[in-house]
């Protein structure tokens, strides 16, 4: 519960487990560690979109830490009966009975013999940790994968520096285009597509039909999610997937869900004129919060979108299907279902925000199934309060 309110606005719309960050999403890196199939226990409004299968006994781990070889020997070694905590006293893991929800959770873990597990952990507390940690989860996750570089089979039209440390799936189309993964790795992944003139330094990730688009400048520490499509300036930001920021512009220190669009020419701040600590909207504690951070930018939940010439303050939170349009600066934290900018906001018609979402997901031949609608009404609903 707390690692989910922690991550809103995109544990909204998905289960913490089916974050993106580095390469790939949480699950994914769990199920490679662990050499097994992960089911995923969620929300009640969330949990039909995924399968969750309960024997008698399993191993339980909270999706917010992320694997490494350390932590996955000490999981697999739990007994029955047995939980895993950190050093800051938090849940990582339980051996036990399975519990038929969330809410029973609790109930079973109580009870459960304590084992500490001393060693660092990389867990999301926060949404912005997801830009902070995805440099060197970009880099664990082509370890994990096992993947071989071979930047050596770009077209020599490209010009390229440390091939050794790039790595490009089949499909791939690079042209006129420069590489520079002396810092990081290159990840250019099945049948994406970098357009000419565009400059990209590692740490660097581009996932399955996403495309960077003519001239576009990827300072590094970067993910691009599949069937995204990006241009402009992009600097140490995750894009989840199936969202567009296509146009010139800047983005930094952001994190976008899936479904978002950009409209040209938007920018964000990233780092405030007096260069001090950036504060930024939390959910869990719904104040705005110091997130110790120097540079942060837009962290920006499913299906929103922004007009033009959009401009965000550092720091800004936007949450589920907002659209935002119009002069001056949005409000730093836009409720979910609004609509409006910097002169007044209104709420967003449930119905209308069906329609885009339609829309937008049948340009790429994904349905809004009625799980999908399910999930948006519900989420509407949880968030009228920020819309009074």
């Amino acid at each position: 519960g707390a690692e989910r309110d922690a991550l809103l606005p995109f544990t909204y719309t998905r289960a913490v487990a089916e974050i993106r960050i580095g390469i790939l999403k949480i699950y994914e890196k769990w199920q490679l560690h662990l050499e097994s199939d992960c089911t995923i226990l969620s929300q009640a409004y969330l949990q039909d979109k995924y399968s969750f299968s309960s024997t008698e006994e399993a191993i339980f781990i909270n999706a917010s830490f992320l694997p490494d070889t350390a932590l996955v020997a000490h999981i697999r070694n739990l007994r029955s009966g047995q939980k895993l905590l950190s050093n800051r006293q938090e849940l990582i893991a339980f051996r036990g009975d399975t519990p038929s929800s969330l809410t029973e959770l609790d109930k079973i873990i109580q009870p459960l013999q304590s084992v500490n597990y001393d060693k660092p952990t990389i867990n999301l507390k926060h949404t912005w940790d997801i830009f902070t940690y995805n440099a060197f989860q970009i880099q664990e996750d082509i370890r994990l994968k096992k993947w071989q570089p071979n930047g050596h089979i770009l077209e020599k039209d490209n010009k390229v520096s440390h091939p050794e440390n790039i790595y490009i799936e089949e499909g791939a189309k690079v042209f006129w285009a420069m590489l520079n993964a002396e810092k990081g790795p290159i990840y250019i992944g099945k049948d994406s597509e970098i357009m000419e003139g565009a400059i990209i330094k590692g740490n660097f990730a581009l996932l399955e039909h996403a495309q960077v688009k003519m001239s576009a400048k990827m300072y590094g520490d970067s993910t691009v999610g599949p069937h995204s499509k990006v241009g402009g300036e992009i600097s140490n930001s995750v894009i989840f997937g199936y969202s567009n920021k296509g146009h010139d512009g800047f983005l930094g220190n952001s994190v976008l869900g899936e479904w978002c669009n950009l409209g040209a020419d938007t920018n964000n701040s990233n780092l405030k004129n007096n260069y001090s600590k950036v504060h930024v909207w939390d959910y869990q504690s719904q104040a705005q919060v110091n997130t110790g951070l120097q540079f942060c930018g837009l962290i920006m939940g499913d299906h929103s979108k922004c007009g033009i010439n959009t401009m965000f303050n550092t720091g800004t939170v936007v949450g589920v299907s907002a659209n935002l349009f119009g002069g001056g600066f949005p409000p730093k934290f836009t409720p979910s279902f609004t609509w409006g900018g910097a002169d007044g906001m209104s709420i967003y018609d449930f119905e209308k925000a069906l329609i885009t979402a339609e829309n937008m997901m049948k340009r790429r031949d994904i349905p809004l199934t009625d799980t999908d609608i399910k999930i948006l009404k519900e989420v509407f609903d949880q968030t009228s309060n920020y819309r009074k």
